[in-house]
């Protein structure tokens, strides 16, 4: 009788890698993944979830909550401000603070005790060997540092366009701070082969595309650069009075207003004797940021015309931008042909070398 084994499925992620690359590659996939949405949970609540329109009347006083009344990419400005400024300085002052360690004073005078004159450089080697300990990811936090920053550069550079300078500031401390902690107050590391950077080449071409979709998620729903054209070109008086003497979005902003009856809360039904003052008052009606009707409370025609704008915007600045990406890419290589070419003329001679 025979009997056929199933096999179970293999793990897309196997817990014990056979290489230490495969092991390296696994474990850079999954702390980048982590810190990433760490760092950028709440800058894509902002550009996505902040400008939700309210879907009923309990639901507009809290949208008065979650966005700068200027508009969302005023928070995510303030964000990105934070984020590029203090936080960089923060965390250069504390990396070097914390990882400078002393020699123990026994060790010390251990050294001097222990040190002969026949042995000039043990007291040398002794003083190497107190300094913070280096392993085979030492240099992995200061890959993923870069990355973090990469990204922050690249993705929201819409919403705060001196995030490239306050990168290159940072990094002119940052490449000093660096060589003091690798010189002074570490261990020498220990030097290995490799071709490239390795998975961070992939984890590069993925923040690229991310910094395409954010930067055209920005433009076009937290901004206010698509409802702008959209009046402009639409319901401006330039297109309906076919007039040029005046601007033509004159009246953008209270276009962009609806209005809202004073009378049609309804916790003033329920209980109209504890009604506040300015329910008393003359005031009939309140004005708020969206495309509504005044009698149903609906969505309006205008509110259509710019979602569909802001969908094809987003659809044709993605489009374009990752054409001119893999132009670029196919025109730049990542090595240039000079240096392939010293390195075939080099192989090329050592063959005739041994050949001899």
């Amino acid at each position: 009788m025979l009997l056929r084994v199933i096999h179970p499925p293999a793990l897309p992620f196997p817990e014990k890698p056979r290489t230490f690359s495969e092991r390296e590659n696994i474990f850079t996939v999954k702390i980048f993944t982590f810190q990433f949405f760490t760092y950028f949970s709440s800058l894509i609540y902002i550009v996505l979830l902040g400008p939700s329109s309210p879907s009923g009347l309990h639901s507009i006083t809290l949208f008065s909550l979650q966005c700068h009344p200027s508009g969302c990419i005023t928070d995510l400005f303030i964000q990105m401000a934070i984020i590029m400024t203090l936080k960089q300085t923060l965390s250069n002052f504390v990396e070097l603070r914390f990882r400078k360690s002393l020699p123990n004073p026994k060790d010390k005078d251990k050294v001097h005790m222990e040190k002969g004159p026949e042995d000039s450089c043990k007291e040398q080697w002794l003083k190497n060997y107190q300094l913070n300990e280096v392993n085979v990811f030492s240099l992995f936090d200061e890959f993923l540092e870069m990355m973090i920053q990469y990204s922050f550069t690249t993705i929201f550079v819409a919403a705060f366009p001196l995030a490239p300078l306050m990168a290159f500031i940072n990094n002119l401390f940052e490449i000093r701070l660096d060589a003091i902690k690798m010189v002074q107050l570490q261990r020498r590391i220990v030097p290995r082969k490799a071709n490239d950077i390795g998975i961070w080449l992939q984890v590069l071409e993925a923040i690229g595309i991310l910094a395409v979709i954010g930067n055209g998620l920005v433009i076009a729903i937290t901004s206010d650069f698509i409802p702008m054209q959209v009046y402009k070109y639409t319901y401006s008086p330039c297109m309906l009075q076919n007039r040029t003497d005046i601007n033509c979005l004159t009246g953008y902003i209270n276009n962009s207003l609806s209005v809202f009856r004073v009378q049609d809360f309804e916790w003033q039904m329920k209980l109209p004797e504890k009604l506040p003052d300015f329910m008393r008052s003359e005031i009939t009606e309140c004005r708020y940021r969206d495309y509504r009707n005044s009698d149903d409370y609906n969505y309006s025609v205008q509110f259509w015309h710019v979602f569909a704008a802001r969908l094809a915007f987003l659809i044709l600045f993605e489009h374009v931008a990752l054409c001119i990406k893999l132009i670029a890419a196919w025109y730049v290589p990542d090595v240039p042909q000079s240096v392939k070419n010293k390195h075939l003329q080099k192989k090329h001679e050592n063959l005739r070398g041994v050949l001899r």
